[in-house]
């Protein structure tokens, strides 16, 4: 297999993205082309210690930098975006994890308005082995450790909205987004809908590993070394932002409230399911609901999102975007053989 060369993308702070929409393209690739990019965290590398607050150290809206955008050649609006996800790696040895007085699932809100009193703001600092695939927690109030296996993955990934829209870079949508799953990890291909020319993708706010539902609004925050595939399918465009891995088709919604985006989730996925399997939409109904899985992404976002999964292993031999997720594999696979 002929490989094509990586093309690489460090970009300085002058050159972060803080929305989708609203920028020219930092570079165009073809279909099909390597991308190496490196990426900063969500607090755009200013927290350095346990004692560096957000709030002190961070200035509101530049939170949450990504690298691109990216257009792709020949994309157009209607058509699919594919992202294969070949290698992502911690640039750094320490990652950061905090919470805020007015954001996560579990405290007061300016949408969630309480008497109570705000939270503490606290960081805390993980230190990262990537040569032994570690994440190690250490509680701030007492002397408990524990070693946790390193996951990294991104959580903000997405393209341009439609109808020049300029969406910032913690919201999550159609558009894709700080949609913040920990599904978007190395090997999964994501698939975003083309709403204009090129596409415009870009990617960020990695994350060493996260728990479904980022649930104190932060995950082990990182920056990182990535590697992807862009690929492009002409027509067929998806509404909402899929996934899919070795084992699972994916679909996303994104909304509030909760239920809300649990349904524009399973809605897609059923859609999807009677398309693959020439269904019957109540069959495929009846198949989703017995079959599938329905992990929350992140509840602490401007707008919560939550995932719909059906295993691979019901398809039979029907297969997404005809096979376009084994083919990249493939690649990656080539690509890493040959470094």
């Amino acid at each position: 297999m002929t490989l094509p060369d990586p093309v690489r993308l460090s970009p300085g702070p002058e050159d972060w993205s803080y929305t989708f929409g609203g920028r020219p393209p930092l570079v165009t690739v073809p279909p099909g082309s390597i991308l190496e990019l490196t990426t900063e965290d969500c607090f755009g590398g200013k927290v350095r210690g346990v004692d560096d607050l957000p709030s002190r150290v961070c200035v509101f809206p530049y939170l949450n930098p990504v690298t691109g955008p990216v257009a792709v050649a020949g994309a157009e609006p209607g058509d699919v975006l594919a992202v294969h996800f070949v290698e992502v790696t911690p640039a750094r040895d320490r990652g950061f994890s905090s919470t805020f007085p007015h954001f996560g699932a579990l405290t007061a809100t300016h949408r969630t308005a309480m008497l109570h009193p705000p939270l503490e703001e606290r960081v805390w600092a993980y230190d990262l082995d990537v040569a032994a695939g570690l994440c190690h927690f250490r509680a701030r109030k007492s002397d408990f450790a524990l070693a946790l296996p390193l996951d990294p993955m991104h959580g903000t990934v997405g393209v341009a909205p439609a109808a020049g829209e300029v969406l910032a870079s913690i919201t999550p949508g159609a558009h894709g987004g700080n949609l913040d799953t920990p599904e978007m990890r190395a090997g999964t291909t994501a698939y975003f809908g083309v709403n204009v020319d090129g596409g415009l993708l870009a990617i960020g706010d990695g994350h060493a590993r996260q728990g479904e539902g980022e649930v104190c609004g932060t995950a082990v925050e990182a920056a990182m070394r990535t590697t992807v595939i862009v690929d492009l399918v002409k027509g067929g465009g998806p509404a909402w932002p899929r996934l899919e891995n070795d084992d699972f088709l994916i679909s996303t919604g994104s909304a509030r409230p909760l239920e809300d985006a649990f349904r524009i989730s399973q809605h897609d996925l059923v859609g999807w399911t009677a398309e693959l399997l020439g269904l019957d939409q109540l069959d495929a109904y009846q198949l989703v609901s017995q079959v599938g899985l329905a992990p929350a992404a992140n509840v602490c976002d401007t707008d919560y999102t939550m995932l719909a999964k059906l295993p691979k292993s019901v398809l039979g031999r029907a297969r997404a975007y005809d096979g376009l997720h084994e083919r990249l594999r493939a690649t990656a696979a080539a690509y890493l053989r040959a470094r």
